[in-house]
This record gives C-alpha cells, structure tokens and sequence, in this order.
C-alpha cells in the first residue's frame, strides 16, 4: 500500500470519528436531554476553548520533542475514552466538562493530520498543492458516511453516535501505526531565543500586516462555520413542529439532508488548487465569505414543502464552496507560508484561530441569537439565519477592502 492510500485511510477516519456525532450532537442534547441554546453553545464552544491552547501547544510538542505520530495516536486513545464516558452524561455542566476533555485531545488532531499528510507527501516527492486536496477529500467522505451511517440507523438522538466515534478513534490509532515516523526538528547550534526555545516560531507571523490580518479573518469565518455545526441540525428538526411536515424526508433523515454540504465538499475541494493558483488566497476566501451568506440566506426559506426543499438543497452545495475555498486554503496557505521546522505549530496557530477562538465565539454568538429569538419553546429560524447572513456579507465586505493580494503568496518562506 503507497503512501498515498495509507494517508487517505487515516483521514477517513479522522473526520469519520467527527461525522459520528459533531452534527446530531445539538440535536440529542436538545430533543433527548432538553438543554437550552446556551448549555448547547456551550458544550459546543469547549472545543473553541481547547483549540485556544492545545493545537499551539501540542504542535510546538511535535515539532521539538514527541514525533507527530505518537502523538496523534495518544489524543486519538484519550479522545475514545472521553466519548465513551460522555455517552452516559445527562447533565449540562458534567457533559462540558468531559466534552472540553475531549477538545483537549481531539481538535490538536486536525492540524496534526495535516501536518503528518504534507510531511509523507513531501518526503515521498509528491506535489502538496496537486495532491492533499484529493487525499484530504477522503476525510469529507468519512464524514458523509458517519453521518449517513447515524441517520440510516436512526441514531441521531441516541447516544450510541458516541460510542461509534469511540471505536473508530481506537480504529484510527492503529491505521497511524502504517505511517512513516515524522521527525523532531533538529535542535539548532548556539543561542536560541526565549520565543524559539518556546516553540513559539510560528508567532512571527503576526509580524507581517497581511498574515496578521489573515489571522483575524480566519477567526471571524471559524465563527461562522460553528454556527451550521452547532444549529443546522435542529433547526431541521425542529420542522417536526409543523403537522405538515413532521413526516417529511427532512424530519426523518435530517443528517442525510445536511451530508449533501460535505458531498459538494467532495466536488469543490478538488478546485482549490486551480482557483488558489490563478486567483489567490485574497479572492478565494471572499468567495468562501459570499457563499455563507448565501447559505444561510436560502436557509430563511427552505422548509421541507416542495419549493423550500429546493433552497434548502441549494443550500447545502453553497455549503462546500464556503468550507473547502477557506478551511482547505487556508491550511495550504499557512503551509506555504512558514519553514518546515514550525509546520506543526503553524498548523496549531491556524486551527487556534479558527477552531479554537473562532468556534468560541460562534457557538456562544450563536446559542445567544438561537435563544434571543426563541419565544414559548419556538424558535425564530428566518431571522436567526437572517443575522449570520447579515454577519457574513459584512465581513466579505470588510475583507475586500482591508487584505491586500501578494504577487508571489506561495513564496514566503524565501522572506523569513
């Protein structure tokens, strides 16, 4: 088996363990252990809290002391044992606390396994440009199949969605075995400053106004992202509500519906090498901008009728050019931008940002507005939607004018 199978392997199962539970979640809580907007933004919002320390810290770990590998598979054996232990939890505080638990371990993961992906490809002389985007597609397959496999089982408000992400976290832990060993840097000849002894290299990219601006939108669009994660769920349940509908497809297979934005993301993640390339890191997240408030726009008038069910689709292609055109860019952009003794932490500082302050700050912005515009039990959805999509037209107008294009962006690590 090549590497680069191997590679699409561990991926599948990365985001296999996430689909088994990061969309039904909210649901389950809401539906079967009746917590309010903000318990659920809260549990949701600890993993911004441990993707505030631990992408950094744990990236910093890999890249001067414990080889990316051992690690991974460390968080991957702790994170099944916490979702064990949550499948039982009924209380709001208790399930933050081991969720956060979780988050701790689990969130680091991602940038690792992006990380751990542009080392083998590059050591086995592949393109990282040309070639992640159509290994990394495997973990959006992963997550499709996780969410269709919960929903045909109907599963989605039972707690038997966390013991399947538990086994496929041990699963995953031994499928990393078959990985080549990622080194240490090489610890370097005379004096080092305080920040390099830290492992904060990767920091020094705040020094140049563009990345330091790219940083703070990451954040802002990491904010949007956690709103679909934490609501898109129940507010298609919530069409139950309705005589008319609650014998619809959209009731019954909620997760089904929601598992066409990861297929698009299958789809448009395979042109974000072309559209990085001729258009830029600048445009293409305008673009990802744009396309979530479309998204959330066509949620105001979806519903399950015939019409509604037409923008609620629609919405869910929008979806994957929102993801894929700032997530999978994003993470190449970060990669091209740093030398390859701080790629972990590089990966760490943009999961930080967007996982880790941005979801913060979605899932507690979001299960505010949820609850603001609930009233006797009823939630408004059409202006819930109506301010996220407000919020991302905003924010794509402020970043046209603020990020300024670089003529050579994929050649920074040349400037230092």
């Amino acid at each position: 088996m090549n590497i680069k199978s191997k590679l699409k392997i561990v991926l599948f199962l990365q985001f296999f363990i996430w689909g088994s539970w990061l969309i039904t979640f909210g649901s389950y809580m809401i539906n079967v252990l009746h917590f309010t907007g903000i318990e659920v933004g809260a549990v949701y919002g600890t993993m911004g809290i441990a993707s505030l320390i631990m992408p950094s810290l744990l990236g910093i770990i890999a890249d001067k002391w414990i080889p990316a590998n051992y690690l991974y598979i460390l968080c991957h054996f702790i994170s099944a044992i916490t979702l064990f232990l949550a499948a039982s939890i009924t209380s709001p505080l208790m399930m933050m606390f081991v969720i956060l638990i979780n988050s701790f371990v689990y969130m680091p993961t991602i940038a690792m396994s992006n990380s751990i992906s542009y080392f083998s490809l590059e050591s086995n002389k592949y393109d990282i440009i040309n070639d992640f985007p159509g290994i990394r597609v495997f973990g959006t397959i992963g997550f499709i199949i996780a969410m269709w496999f919960v929903s045909l089982l109907k599963l989605e408000l039972s707690n038997i969605q966390l013991y399947i992400s538990a086994v496929a976290s041990l699963l995953l832990c031994a499928c990393t075995l078959l990985l080549p060993k990622v080194p240490v840097s090489k610890k370097q000849a005379g004096k080092q400053s305080l920040g390099s002894l830290l492992g904060l290299d990767a920091f020094v990219l705040f020094k140049q106004p563009r990345m330091a601006i790219f940083f703070l939108f990451s954040v802002l669009l990491g904010a949007v992202l956690q709103v679909t994660n934490t609501f898109g769920s129940p507010f298609l349940h919530d069409f139950a509500l309705n005589p008319q509908f609650k014998d619809s497809l959209v009731v019954q297979y909620p997760s089904i519906l929601l598992s066409i934005s990861q297929i698009s993301e299958v789809v448009f993640i395979l042109f974000v090498p072309f559209f990085l390339k001729r258009l830029g890191i600048k445009y293409v997240m305008l673009i990802s901008m744009i396309a979530w408030a479309i998204r959330f726009g066509l949620f105001i008038y979806g519903d399950p009728s015939p019409i509604g069910f037409i923008w609620l689709f629609l919405s869910m292609i929008v979806y994957g050019c929102a993801f894929d055109f700032f997530n999978i860019s994003g993470s190449i952009y970060v990669e091209k931008s740093v030398e390859p003794k701080v790629r972990n932490s590089a990966q760490g500082l943009f999961m930080t940002m967007t996982n880790g302050l941005g979801a913060y700050l979605g899932s507690m912005g979001s299960g505010f507005v949820v609850d603001y515009f609930t009233h006797d039990g009823i939630k408004d959805w059409p202006n819930i939607w109506l301010v996220f999509a407000l919020y991302s037209l905003i924010l794509a107008t402020v970043f046209m004018f603020v990020f300024k294009n670089d003529q050579d962006e994929f050649n920074l690590k040349s400037n230092g």
